[in-house]
């Protein structure tokens, strides 16, 4: 079989690319959360809790409102790293869509003669190769070009349309399990930022047991502190779990509807227009 038949796989070019891209994504998620705490929250956070502790008893109201604040809700470590998970996987996700809009944008593309009595025979497969080997190294890796690629070639060898049909279905398909594998670690995050917020609960819950001693005396101060870190841990990793989670699957729903598109298309354009002879 001639070279222009042959149909380029994924490399690990891209693999590597992505990997990498995960781990800065990370690395700088960290950095600019963590200097934005350092920075504005906490430093705020502190001059509320200053500022409550000096006034006693003389506005219990306006003691509520401040432990309401933004600020205090989001000051610990749990709600910290609640959203750099979360930031962090807002990256990942517009990676993985920037990647599915670059791949559907090739379905705009012409690649083959749209007049209804046109058809393309085993030995007309070699020029129609050669259109998707001289796109971009990007483009051809790819899931339209790969499975109209695989489609020709096996259609040049086999001289059979079904299994040409077959081919490149079994292409979509393949496509269909690795765009799903990649959203594993985007599972994780999802799985994690609860995780870290029940961390929070339990380390509020064991804070305000320790002072439980001094409530009893009447000083609730601990207690309601410590309570305070169980359910603002609880309220940042839930928000950020179902902001996560809904963008998520409407990148899920983007990618089958990429490659039940991609099908169509091969099938339409491609298959349909095949003839042995």
């Amino acid at each position: 079989m001639s070279a222009n038949l042959e149909v380029a796989m994924p490399g690990r070019v891209t693999a590597r690319r992505q990997t990498v891209y995960g781990l800065v994504a990370l690395a700088l998620s960290i950095m600019v959360v963590h200097t934005i705490y350092t920075l504005v929250i906490r430093p705020h956070a502190e001059e509320i809790l200053a500022a409550r502790a000096v006034s006693t008893t003389a506005a219990p109201g306006a003691r509520q409102t401040s432990l309401r604040s933004m600020w205090i809700i989001l000051k610990d470590q749990e709600q910290e790293t609640c959203i750099i998970l979360a930031v962090w996987s807002l990256c990942l996700l517009g990676m993985r869509a920037v990647d599915v809009a670059k791949s559907r944008r090739l379905l705009a593309l012409r690649f083959v003669d749209l007049q209804k009595d046109f058809v393309i025979l085993p030995e007309d497969t070699r020029a129609y190769t050669r259109h998707t080997a001289s796109m971009a190294p990007d483009e051809q890796d790819r899931l339209l070009p790969r499975a109209l690629n695989i489609a020709l070639a096996r259609f040049a060898v086999t001289r059979s349309v079904h299994e040409a049909a077959e081919a490149a279905k079994g292409e979509c398909e393949t496509e269909a399990a690795s765009l799903d594998s990649d959203l594993s670690m985007l599972r994780y995050t999802v799985w994690a930022i609860p995780a870290v917020g029940f961390v929070g609960t339990v380390r509020g819950i064991g804070n305000a047991l320790q002072d439980a001693q001094k409530a009893l005396g009447g000083d609730i101060s601990g207690v309601t502190l410590g309570l305070g870190i169980t359910f603002n841990a609880t309220l940042v990793a839930l928000t950020s779990c179902i902001l996560i989670m809904f963008l998520l699957h409407q990148l899920q729903q983007a990618q089958d509807r990429l490659v039940l598109d991609t099908k169509s298309f091969v099938d339409r354009n491609l298959i349909a227009r095949l003839r042995v002879s």
